[in-house]
């Protein structure tokens, strides 16, 4: 077999696919990640990326992918985080911990003592990486046994933990070696360093060891990098107009938000035009619900703690929420809705026929959001959601399902989205039996392929409920986010003791089963029973639900269309309308006659009445967002 010189240069990496388990691909363990690995669905083929350097193993095929793939883009920035993390020893003699590929771009995670790192360490750190480039240096990969890799990382505190806590006596794992580094890792990588010729530093920020601010206090580089100067100087204009849009900017310009970094960090304070788009966006979703068959319910804010036990919650999920001492009883704030539509639902007999119950919210939501992460719009701690969960019975899945993503293709479609779909399928920290999420998974398997819609596989991101469909939408800069959600839930219903009657039994028959009942029942550390299955009852059946949401946080959605729409409204999401500009002082009471009769019909209007030439108050009119209609009088 032989290959193009030119396709040998360009291609990053390998795609190796075989049709038969190869036991050796399991022999090393991964090492070089803070969390557990998903697992690995059960497919008839399995893929796996390798070194283009490397051996193959047993019989396959093999594709090579390029840095336009987004898997070669991944093992590229994978291996320019390398080059990073050597630069960095180099420059600081820092301990490194972690250092993965992003979507765009890579990090790499050190210690460095009292030492603080700012924009003016960025070219010292873009030399040293320039200089590796240029060295060619191999990426080399070794297989070593724990007790090795304990010596040979011997000095790096946070490399010795990681080999201790995920590398089993007598397991192997993967180091690869490029010039002075030599890291725990995976891999796959590029040939040689020498790929990555255009380097760029782009940020620091502070973190934490394994993402715990009681442990150690970390520093972290971001850096991107490319095959060639062309794709770096395309990057940086994509970035000038990035930062033209920034919502944090329009939202300042445009006098629609604020955030108050000391008296609330976090929880965002809606002016009044910003007020409009964002009751605006839930109003259109409002009228959508009503012609689909929603009903919209308002639920408290705030529960007792065993309310959150009952979900999984508290056990899943506590370090991300606000509690509260309440007559000395825990309470917390909530940072879901369903757990009190279960509770709405539980609240007198069901029957099959209510079913499917579409419940709607737009509660108010709060998560413990650590202060490093607080990003304008996009990252908060006081949000609302276009919030549903719809009960259903099993047989109505798929409809409910397909009804689902119709919906939120329309709405996406209004915004001018475009949309992506994955199934993320059980995570390591889950709860109910596998054979629960199987069934779960083989029905939204079943609605994505019906619907006939691309989707791809996300193994183990599923929520710790149940598996999801996730939607991610594309905006006008080519940017994807993670916004809609629908996902499917057997768990919940079994946690709550949710059931309704089923079809051909009568109401008023003796429903309660005779004999003792024993169901599952979960325990806290000290042993005590914080939850335990209730009886289903005879002739009932409990409900699936089906958690959805297509806006998401109406806050991070409001972030990414002021960002799409680069500021400039479509007229019916436009928070100021119409603008009645009068030719002369004369006539500004007539202006604001015919403003207020705007105002009657229910559009968003101003009369401007100062005494501006009528070309200065139309360029004020533009630089604020500008109205979709200027009228002279």
């Amino acid at each position: 077999m032989s290959i193009s010189k030119g396709l040998a240069e360009s291609a990053v990496v390998a795609k190796v696919i075989y049709k038969e388990p190869v036991e050796s691909l399991k022999q090393c363990v991964v090492a070089d990640v803070e969390e557990d690995e998903p697992e690995e669905a059960a497919n008839a083929e399995q893929s796996v990326l390798w070194d283009m350097t490397r051996p193959l193993e047993g019989s396959c095929r093999m594709e090579l992918l390029k840095f336009d793939h987004p898997q070669g883009q991944d093992v590229f920035w994978h291996s320019s985080a390398h080059i990073l993390g050597q630069a960095m020893e180099r420059e600081f003699g820092c301990h490194l911990t972690i250092g993965p590929a992003l979507e765009s771009g890579f990090y790499y995670d050190g210690f460095f003592g009292d030492r603080k790192l700012n924009d003016n360490d960025f070219s010292a750190i873009e030399g040293h990486a320039q200089q590796i480039s240029k060295e060619s240096q191999p990426f080399q990969r070794c297989v070593v046994s724990k007790t090795e890799a304990l010596e040979l990382f011997k000095e790096n505190p946070f490399k010795v933990q990681l080999i201790t806590n995920k590398v089993p006596d007598g397991a192997l794992t993967s180091c690869y070696r490029c010039g002075d580094l030599i890291d725990l890792c995976r891999g796959p990588h590029l040939p040689n360093t020498n790929r990555a010729k255009a380097f760029l530093v782009t940020k620091n920020s502070a973190a934490y060891w394994l993402g715990d601010q009681n442990l150690d206090s970390l520093q972290r580089l971001y850096g991107i990098a490319f095959p060639n100067d062309k794709l770096l100087k395309e990057y940086k204009k994509f970035q000038e107009e990035a930062a033209k849009r920034d919502h944090r900017n329009i939202g300042k310009a445009q006098e629609l938000f604020m955030f108050h970094p000391v008296m609330s960090p976090g929880s965002c304070f809606w002016f009044p035009l910003g007020a409009r788009i964002y009751n605006k966006l839930m109003d259109f979703m409002r009228s959508e619900y009503r012609l689909r068959g929603f009903s919209e319910v308002v639920t408290p804010n705030m529960y007792d703690s065993r309310c959150f036990l009952t979900s999984g919650h508290y056990q899943n999920y506590k370090d991300d929420m606000y509690s509260l001492d309440v007559e000395k009883q825990e309470w917390m704030l909530k940072p879901m809705n369903c757990p009190g539509h279960f509770l709405m639902f539980d609240a007198r007999v069901r029957s099959y026929k209510e079913l499917p119950m579409r419940f709607a919210d737009f509660g108010v939501l709060h998560r413990n959001e650590a202060s490093g992460a607080l990003t304008g719009l996009t990252r908060v701690r006081r949000f609302q959601q276009d919030d549903a969960h719809i009960f259903c019975r099993p047989e109505q899945i798929k409809s409910e399902v397909s009804a689902a993503l119709d919906f939120l293709d329309f709405v996406y479609k209004i915004f001018g989205f475009q949309a992506s779909y994955a199934l993320s399928t059980r995570p390591k920290k889950a709860l109910g039996s596998k054979e629960i999420w199987d069934n779960a998974e083989v029905q939204l398997k079943a609605a994505l392929d019906e619907s006939g819609r691309e989707w791809s596989l996300n193994p183990g991101d599923g929520a710790f409920y149940g598996p999801k469909i996730d939607i991610r939408l594309q905006d006008a800069m080519k940017r994807k986010h993670q916004c809609g959600t629908i996902q499917l839930d057997f768990n919940g219903p079994i946690r709550f003791n949710l059931q309704y009657r089923k079809e051909g039994v009568e109401e008023g028959v003796d429903d309660e089963e005779k004999g003792e009942f024993k169901g599952a029942e979960e325990k806290n550390a000290k042993g005590e029973v914080i939850w335990r299955e209730g009886r289903l009852k005879n002739g009932f059946e409990r409900p699936v639900v089906i958690h959805r949401a297509i806006l998401g946080s109406v806050e991070r959605m409001s972030a990414i269309l002021m960002e799409h729409y680069a500021g400039k409204w479509p007229f019916w999401l436009s928070p100021r309308q119409v603008q009645v500009v009068p030719v002369g002082t004369q006539f500004n009471e007539y202006a604001l006659w015919v403003e207020r009769q705007l105002q009657i019909h229910g559009f968003y209007a101003e009369a401007e009445t100062s005494g501006k030439t009528l070309n200065k108050k139309a360029m004020a009119c533009l630089e604020q967002g500008g109205p979709h209609a200027v009228l002279s009088t």
